[in-house]
């Protein structure tokens, strides 16, 4: 299968990585569904969605495990993305979090280690776990999730903190309310965001200005919600497509390119925020 080129953005190293990249969340749950699963992160790879997002919390464990078995045999391929829960990211829980994830995975690295969202323990601790895994060679990067402007200053005001390469948050047209502050900020920085639940979990789908939009182009209304998610600067996107014909309906999103009229429509049925608002999370 050939595959196609797709944008990337670059983490404050320097790095590429993927705009369109394939989620789990929510997979690895029903061993009935396994082999469909695995099938179609498999044709995500072969299409050229080179990212996959994963979590030790997910599905505990087992949803790194079904990641392991896709990328079996072909690893370099893969940019992984995998996130420590906060119960386990102390100084070295971190690390012994990131070791088990490993096995599961089936690799000796991460590409990109995150903080799944901030806990009890402090960040100085965390800070301490990550640089010793980078530094150890298991992970390359390390980032956060679900961490709203406070959290990213006090983060990089920490020693070490600055070396902070992504935050993942929820983004799509359902829940915009990181435009107001949090991602200018993070483009100002250099700061990738990644958009974790693009499609809002279908909750936008039914829109019938979205459907609209999707007349307007020949397209799902799913490749429209993406579309507009993936024209941000600093933005990629990490949806969870769990058969191959949902896979298929996202790479037929990379292509698309809504027009000013669109914007305009989305804009009327899911306005931008007009204030500052507390960072959503599911």
């Amino acid at each position: 299968m050939t595959q196609t080129a797709q944008r990337a953005i670059n983490l404050p190293s320097g790095d590429a990585v993927p705009v369109l990249g394939l989620g789990t969340w929510g997979m690895a749950e029903d061993v009935r569904r396994r082999d469909e699963e695995v099938a179609a992160l498999r044709l995500g790879l072969d299409l050229g969605m080179h990212m996959i997002d994963t979590a030790e919390l997910y599905a505990d464990g087992a949803a790194e495990q079904l990641v392991g078995e896709v990328i079996r045999g072909r690893r370099d391929e893969v940019f992984i993305v995998d996130k420590v829960s906060p119960t386990n990211a102390s100084a070295t829980g971190a690390v012994n979090a990131c070791e088990r994830s490993l096995r599961r995975l089936g690799t000796d690295r991460i590409d990109l280690f995150l903080l799944h969202w901030r806990g009890t323990v402090p960040l100085e601790e965390t800070i301490t776990a990550m640089t010793t895994l980078v530094t150890e060679g298991r992970i390359r990067h390390w980032g956060v999730s679900n961490f709203d402007l406070p959290d990213l200053v006090e983060l990089t005001s920490l020693p070490g903190g600055t070396a902070v390469e992504a935050n993942q948050v929820l983004y799509n047209l359902g829940n915009r309310g990181i435009e107001w502050e949090l991602l200018p900020r993070c483009r100002e920085a250099g700061l990738p965001v990644m958009a974790y639940s693009p499609l809002g979990r279908g909750r936008v789908l039914g829109d019938p200005a979205l459907r609209e939009v999707a007349i307007r182009h020949d397209a799902k209304p799913a490749q429209v919600a993406l579309a507009w998610t993936l024209r941000q600067e600093g933005v990629c996107a990490i949806p969870k497509a769990s058969t191959p014909g949902h896979i298929r309906d996202l790479w037929g999103a990379f292509d698309l390119r809504l027009t000013g009229d669109d914007l305009t429509i989305l804009d009327r049925a899911f306005p931008p925020p007009n204030g500052q608002t507390t960072l959503e999370m599911l």
